[in-house]
Parts: C-alpha cells; sequence; structure tokens
C-alpha cells in the first residue's frame, strides 16, 4: 500500500507576529525561523523525507513567497509544493488539497511546525496503521493523553496517518479545524491509536514565541 507525506504550511502565523512585534523582533514566519543549522519547516521535511514514502507534498497559502525563497532550491526537486488558492483557507481546506495532489492509498498528515517529530514516532504511526486489522478504518496519531486504542478524540491533531480517500470525504466542503473533523470520524467508528512520544518536546506546539524559546532550549 502506498503512502504520501502531505505537510501543511499555509497558515497565517499571527500569534507569532504578534509576539514579534510585541518585543521588537525582525517579524519571520515561524517556519523559517533556524533549528539545527536549518529552518523549523526544513527539519520537518528532513524527517519525513527519512521514511519510506512515496511522496512528500507541502501545502503553501499565507507567505508563500517568503517561505519558498527560503527553502525551494533545496527541495524542489525532493518535494512537490502546491499553493492554496484562495489563500485564507483553514487547515482542513489545505489538508484537502494536500491529500488531492496525490494518488497514494494512505497519508502522514503533519504540520511544517513540527520539528521535533522524529522519523522514529513517524514510522511507528505508520507501522501501527498498516499493522491494524482494517488500515481503512484506523487513524494513527501522536497521542495528547493516551496511548493504545483511544476512547475519545478529545484533544487530538496532527500528525497522524489515514487512508487518504476516506479522509477525504470527511474534508470535502469543510473549511474547519481539524479536531471537530478527527470528532466525526472517531464517531463513525474508526480506530484510533495514540502513539507515545519518543521526547517530551514531540508534543511541543510551536505557536507562540516562548515556544520557539522552548524548542530552542
Amino acid at each position: 500500500m502506498s503512502i504520501s507525506t502531505i505537510i501543511t504550511a499555509a497558515g497565517r502565523n499571527s500569534r507569532m507576529r504578534d509576539d514579534q512585534l510585541s518585543r521588537g523582533l525582525k517579524i519571520t514566519n515561524k517556519l523559517i525561523l533556524p533549528f539545527n543549522n536549518k529552518t523549523i519547516i526544513e527539519t520537518t521535511i528532513d524527517n519525513a523525507l527519512s521514511l519510506d514514502i512515496d511522496e512528500c507534498i507541502v501545502v503553501l497559502g499565507h507567505y508563500a513567497s517568503e517561505i519558498k525563497d527560503a527553502i525551494f532550491d533545496n527541495y524542489k526537486d525532493k518535494v512537490k509544493f502546491i499553493e492554496n488558492n484562495p489563500v485564507d483557507v483553514g487547515l482542513s481546506i489545505s489538508l484537502f488539497n494536500g491529500l488531492s495532489s496525490t494518488t497514494s492509498d494512505f497519508a502522514l498528515c503533519i504540520t511544517g511546525d513540527q520539528p521535533t517529530v522524529s522519523t522514529e514516532t513517524f514510522r511507528k504511526m505508520i507501522e501501527v496503521s498498516q499493522n491494524s486489522d482494517d488500515p481503512y478504518k484506523t487513524i494513527s496519531i501522536l497521542r495528547r493523553r493516551k496511548t493504545g486504542l483511544l476512547d475519545t478524540a478529545e484533544g487530538l491533531g496532527m500528525p497522524f496517518v489515514a487512508p487518504r480517500e476516506n479522509l477525504m470525504d470527511y474534508l470535502e466542503n469543510e473549511n474547519d479545524n481539524l479536531n471537530t473533523i478527527l470528532h466525526k470520524i472517531f464517531e463513525d467508528g474508526y480506530e484510533f491509536y495514540g502513539i507515545k512520544e519518543k521526547n517530551e518536546k514531540e508534543l511541543l506546539n510551536i505557536n507562540h514565541y516562548d515556544d520557539y524559546l522552548t524548542l530552542l532550549d
């Protein structure tokens, strides 16, 4: 069964931008802030490319030119870049657009600001998905509370592995946050498996500048 990676990198960057303004810092999209001698998004992409996947797609939107100027030359032969049109859409539409750009059976869905999630954790997510009793009715997802078979979708988001076409059915014509859609999938009887993080930083959400400082610590 084929699997592609979809990396969403289309957000407004509003919380990080506000924090940078309040601190008198240069306004820089969080995805191209430096991390481990690369940028945040390059680290995320590299972790995904280290997997045995069929394709890697990066979905751009807000600040697309800024992000492409920073990383395109390094990845133009390894990654397929697509851009939302219109730009001002929710995460569900960005993910749908990415999924629409591939024909794989399954998708590993990641946000561009998840550089701390290791290749090892991604690989475990894929293995749990593919080795489940019914991969087409299974979501393998980085845990937020419990691990193993979950009894709720509360608080869940990316990264996760899902059957591509089934996921697209839930995303189509939606412009909503992802957790709401995951709740619908859960309520329809899909089995959700929570994957334990390799370390605490894998659960870090890089939304504010203090989150970035935690990343660097």
